[in-house]
């Protein structure tokens, strides 16, 4: 993410952005609420002025609308943002329309702006300048590539061993060769690699990687895994391998605080969770970090708590729903606390 423009009379303003990545369109969909007003170009249709009898003859042009947002769509296996509302600003006021957000769009936001919106601005601009980082579980016959992203690891392909007529070991070779291409093809520019499972497949394949493609070896850690795919890696990120290479990745951190929440709440520690109890320690000022996930953040009532615990000194975290730190936070209600101090009981 690109930060534009940025023009704050206190907490009121617009905020002009670039999008770089499928990381970006996911923080858009938590910093862009219903009552904002979006601008970005966008294709209608446009009749002129002789054909206002012939509505077929409409063309399509790009123009610059203002849109009233009134819903946010984004789906983490497309590449787009969708901003549907009414217009504002620009060609036909009053009409409905839908802001198709892709990488590389332009879009300029005017909200009032939160403390900690403006801190997940600057975290993704900072996350856009680190390397990506690929994971390839692999065992017999079966690996599954994925990208480490803000919101989780994205699946990015499956490869299975074929069932074709040779040998057995002219098939696994092959097998081997073609994991090995889709991760070079994966990890292009300087993306770092974690290459892990159980047995010795792993080993396997990277003697491939170090002999066909040996500048991507060099980018490879090696870690262990009891499975592949979803679970394996969920184990990888707990082991630590991708902590390691992106010490302040965001889902690193994420897994970070739901452990040592988990930790001081098993312990009957400085930790709390629930939307009462954790407004009840803001009050105290007792919120060290403000732990909310997505599909919570944009309540009114959890919009309101992150502002205490900010006024209060704290920090808010907000968690990604798609991959397992967010899911653990969810089975505490989708809000918990870390505490300077503990507080007694109610």
């Amino acid at each position: 993410m690109r930060v534009l423009k940025r023009d704050l009379k206190g907490e009121e303003g617009e905020i002009s952005l670039r999008v770089e990545s499928l990381d970006d369109l996911w923080h858009l969909k938590h910093l862009i609420s219903p009552g904002n007003l979006v601008f970005a170009q966008t294709q209608r249709k446009i009749s002129s002025a002789t054909d206002k009898l012939r509505p077929e003859k409409a063309e399509r042009r790009t123009v610059r609308l203002g849109v009233g947002v009134e819903s946010v769509e984004f789906h983490t296996h497309s590449n787009w943002l969708r901003i549907h509302g009414v217009i504002k600003a620009g060609q036909d006021v009053g009409s409905y329309h839908t802001l198709n957000i892709e990488v590389g769009s332009d879009l300029s936001i005017i909200r009032r702006w939160r403390a900690d919106q403006l801190q997940r601005i600057e975290e993704a601009v900072a996350e856009s300048n680190r390397p990506l980082v690929v994971m390839a579980l692999i065992e017999e016959g079966e690996a599954t590539l994925g990208a480490l992203r803000q919101f989780g690891v994205q699946t990015l392909s499956e490869v299975r061993m074929g069932s074709g007529k040779g040998s057995g070991q002219d098939r696994r070779s092959e097998f081997f060769e073609q994991v090995a291409a889709q991760i070079d093809q994966a990890a292009a520019g300087d993306a770092q690699v974690v290459v892990a499972g159980p047995g010795f497949a792993k080993e396997d394949l990277k003697k491939v990687l170090d002999a066909k493609y040996p500048d991507l070896a060099s980018r490879v850690v090696m870690d262990d895994a009891s499975s592949i795919g979803r679970s394996g890696f969920q184990e990888v990120l707990r082991r630590g391998a991708v902590e390691r290479i992106a010490q302040n990745s965001r889902i690193a951190r994420e897994a970070c605080l739901i452990e040592r929440l988990l930790e001081e709440v098993a312990t009957d520690g400085r930790a709390t969770y629930g939307i009462r109890e954790v407004g009840r320690a803001a009050d105290f000022g007792a919120v060290e970090t403000l732990l909310v996930l997505d599909e919570l953040a944009k309540r009114r009532e959890v919009e309101e708590l992150i502002e205490r615990a900010i006024n209060g000194r704290g920090r808010a975290v907000i968690f990604s729903s798609e991959f397992e730190p967010g899911q653990r936070l969810e089975s505490l209600g989708g809000v918990a606390a870390l505490l300077r101090f503990k507080i007694d009981p109610a």
